[in-house]
């Protein structure tokens, strides 16, 4: 018997499918039952926003985890969810089919434009926030994939639309508001945004949302598309060649990111109150990436945890270093990235892999050369 055959049966309960699942329950409880623990209306904010960034994680750790996408331009995806909802809320603060009131200072509209008026239904506005992020993603993907371009290339390229998606905010100052962004929410959804319960209902919401998304990002990753993905990620040529267009798998998980993007950014959008060009541009975007590079990609619950603790992190530093929270969590980045591109994942998995061979080398051997069976391998006695 082979020493990695001796050794496999004590990994074999670490592989076991209902290890996440048992993870996932425990984690559920755990968010649903946290507001008691805060007990402050602003912190319990905070963490609904925290959870919001975690969805994004896993759309992103599908993508680049999964997927080998580096995709630098997220804030796009989550802009386009959160303005798809804050246009319900600038229209649920005022009477039916009047204007916002930026519009009466900022253009010489008489009547609500076109472009607005289907966001005074919840429903088309929810709709929005997920379908319309999902729909540019596949557009942008297909034709991206279809031509080859990964790698470097498409993270600049997704870079790059974070940029010109913010210049068209700004630039579309009757109808966005420009730099302002759309603000003075007093309502969400029919309740009073100041009310504490509606900060642990929206807390809850997000908490809600965080687990679909992890349970459908579970399921997909782990069906044959699963499979298909990652294999597209570490040999494109041979997927080629076997008669599938890597194209396919690539733009599926990048829409699938896109989508949970919106959703993240369509709920975030009633928890900060207020909705703008700079919470989308390039620093976002990248950012969005910070949790999932320092806990580690190709594991989807590693970068929840790692987007919950860089956010934390992130309200921790400002408030006790508001001058220097920018370039910690830019150094830290960089620090995971140069020395442990896997992230504290990779660390672990290198630690493991270092004492199993260890464990290895030590274990005594015959004269051929093979590892000698022990009495707990055999069975026998002594």
């Amino acid at each position: 018997m082979t020493t990695d055959m001796a050794l496999g049966r004590s990994y074999r309960p670490l592989q076991s499918p209902w290890l996440p699942r048992a993870f996932i329950a425990v984690f559920a409880a755990l968010l649903w039952f946290w507001p008691a623990v805060v007990d402050d209306p602003t912190r319990l904010r905070q963490w609904a926003e925290y959870l919001c960034f975690a969805i994004v994680a896993i759309g992103i750790d599908v993508a680049w985890g999964y997927g080998g996408m580096l995709a630098l331009g997220q804030g796009v995806f989550f802009g386009l969810g959160a303005y798809s909802i804050g246009m319900y809320l600038s229209l649920e603060q005022v009477p039916e089919n009047a204007m916002p009131e930026f519009m009466t200072l900022y253009s010489n509209y008489t009547e609500l434009p076109l472009l607005w008026r289907p966001f005074s239904s919840l429903w088309f506005a929810v709709g929005a926030a997920v379908v319309v992020p999902m729909l540019v993603a596949a557009a942008l993907g297909w034709l991206v994939f279809n031509r080859r371009i990964r790698g470097p290339y498409f993270a600049i390229l997704t870079q790059v639309t974070a940029l010109v998606f913010w210049l068209f905010l700004v630039g579309q100052l009757e109808l966005t508001a420009g730099t302002n962004g759309l603000t003075n929410f007093g309502t969400v959804f029919g309740r009073s945004r100041f009310d504490p319960n509606t900060v642990i209902w929206l807390y809850r919401l997000a908490a809600v949302a965080l687990i679909v998304s992890l349970v459908l990002a579970y399921r997909l990753v782990n069906s044959r598309f699963g499979k298909l993905l990652v294999a597209t990620r570490d040999g494109e040529d041979r997927v080629r060649f076997l008669g599938y267009n890597p194209a396919v798998p690539r733009t599926i998980a990048f829409t699938f990111a896109a989508g949970l993007a919106g959703v993240a950014g369509g709920i975030s959008a009633p928890i900060i109150g207020i909705v703008a060009p700079d919470q989308f541009e390039i620093l976002p975007s990248i950012l969005m990436l910070a949790g999932v590079a320092v806990a580690g990609r190709g594991l989807l619950f590693p970068a929840v945890i790692g987007a919950l603790f860089v956010n934390w992190s992130g309200t921790a530093i400002s408030e006790s270093r508001p001058d220097d929270w920018l370039y910690i969590q830019g150094g830290l980045f960089v620090l995971v990235m140069a020395v442990a591109p896997g992230g504290v994942v990779g660390i672990v998995r290198t630690m493991s892999s270092w004492a199993t061979g260890r464990l290895a080398d030590d274990r005594p051997t015959t004269r051929s050369g093979t590892t000698t069976p022990d009495a707990a391998t055999t069975g026998a006695t002594a």
